[in-house]
């Protein structure tokens, strides 16, 4: 067998020392990881000796663990675990070669390790923090759409990595560990993680100016998983389906958006995510006409709830829907006329019901009829053209004016044409 071919004396043009001994090598390592095409050319060695010094720079930590009095001393220690946390980290950024090459020399393990070995340093240094979080940041990269580096992260850091991270308010910081784990998460780990992200959006405390960007990167996962998946939600339909797990953790995705659309800050981009609208109404329209046609859990004579334990979760699915289409229409002149022309407005209105039995009385529970005058009141708002079809909808018979009445609208003639406007003392849409 040939013997193993040296490092190259440089990558890329940049000089790599051999063997890679100080933190200004590592800095060095980390800029030229940010390139692709030095991603593409490193050799696995390299990441031997990053690997190297990741475990010699952990003994130290071991120490401090064991005995107090060495936490002074671990200045220099955490700066190298950083820098080589950085370095994987940048090194694994939409590269699956090196990915799997880091990830064969079990530096996942001693990666989750250290971080766990973290959480016994008593103390607040910043350089501590620093260094857990790029460790945090480099299996989110080495997991990011890799199935074999997710299911190694998983075994080594679950449940007690996670359970720690979750509990100390970490797990939600490390979007890029977020969006590799939800992966490999049961049905009832997704709701417990997306419960957690709702619990943070209308905890009393605001989001942060810290939190807007790692919160936007959790909304890309979360709005791109409902668009892919809640078709799921109408196995709900069946009774054999009707406590399936993964159409409940898919209510819960529309739960999250429907509160990350409640924040301005993360509205804007959701209101252009690609897809997301349309799916909404088209889904709608899909529940709508099963419940319509057949009794079951999205069925008008059902009782619709917006909250209640998870099996009930459901059954307010439909007023989500309804709430999120409004909510992305707020002040949006595009969304609000693309709903117009996927003929969401007569779907909308069509939702809320009035008993014939009773004019002034309605079914579903006025849950769902707040969010429809909610929803209308986004559409109409400044558009013409949705208060015009409103308005010839009445006229023709296909929009109930008492709705309309009950919800805070008329219809007045003035000329020519039908005014839709507010009866409840506000100002005309």
């Amino acid at each position: 067998m040939a013997a193993p071919r040296p490092p190259p004396a440089r990558l890329s043009g940049v000089m790599v020392p051999a063997p890679i001994q100080d933190l200004e090598a590592l800095r060095a390592l980390t800029a030229l990881f940010k390139e692709q095409r030095n991603r593409e050319t490193a050799p696995r060695t390299i990441f031997q000796r990053v690997l190297d010094i990741l475990k010699k720079s952990s003994h130290a930590v071991e120490l401090a663990c064991r005995d107090p009095s060495q936490v002074e001393h671990l200045t220099s220690s955490l700066q190298l675990i950083t820098e080589c946390f950085r370095c994987l980290r940048n090194a694994c950024i939409e590269c699956s070669v090196n990915q799997n090459s880091i990830r064969n020399l079990d530096t996942i393990g001693v990666a989750v390790d250290l971080i766990l070995l973290f959480r016994e340093l008593r103390v607040e240094q910043e350089s501590l923090l620093t260094a857990f979080r790029c460790g945090l940041q480099f299996l989110g990269n080495i997991a990011s759409r890799n199935e074999d580096s997710q299911s190694v992260v998983w075994v080594h850091a679950f449940p007690e990595l996670f359970l720690f991270l979750i509990i100390t308010d970490h797990f939600l910081k490390s979007p890029e560990l977020v969006k590799a784990m939800y992966a490999k998460m049961s049905n009832q780990e997704r709701v417990t993680l997306l419960d957690l992200m709702i619990a943070k959006i209308v905890g009393d405390e605001p989001l942060t100016k810290d939190d807007i960007p790692v919160f936007l990167s959790h909304a890309e996962l979360i709005a791109s998983t409902f668009v892919n998946q809640c078709k799921i939600v109408l196995k709900l339909t069946s009774e054999q389906h009707a406590d399936d797990e993964e159409a409940l953790a898919t209510i819960r995705l529309l739960d999250v958006l429907c509160e990350m659309t409640a924040n301005t800050d993360l509205l804007s981009y959701l209101q252009v995510f690609p897809g997301l609208l349309e799916r909404v109404i088209d889904l709608l329209r899909l529940i709508h006409v099963a419940g319509n046609d057949t009794a079951n859990i999205f069925s008008t004579s059902g009782c619709v709830k917006a909250e209640g334990d998870v099996s009930n979760v459901a059954e307010g699915f439909k007023s989500h829907l309804i709430r999120l289409i409004g909510n992305l229409c707020y002040k949006n002149k595009e969304n609000q006329d693309k709903v117009n022309e996927l003929d969401g407005i007569p779907l909308i209105l069509d939702s809320c019901s009035i008993d014939d039995s009773n004019p002034y009385s309605f079914t579903p529970l006025p849950v769902l009829t707040q969010w429809v005058v909610y929803a209308i009141r986004n559409l109409t708002e400044d558009n013409s053209q949705n208060q015009d079809l409103i308005a010839k909808m009445e006229q023709q018979g296909l929009a109930d004016a008492s709705l309309l009445k009950k919800m805070g609208l008329e219809v007045e003639k003035r000329g020519d044409r039908l005014i839709l406007k507010s009866t409840s003392g506000t100002p005309p849409l």
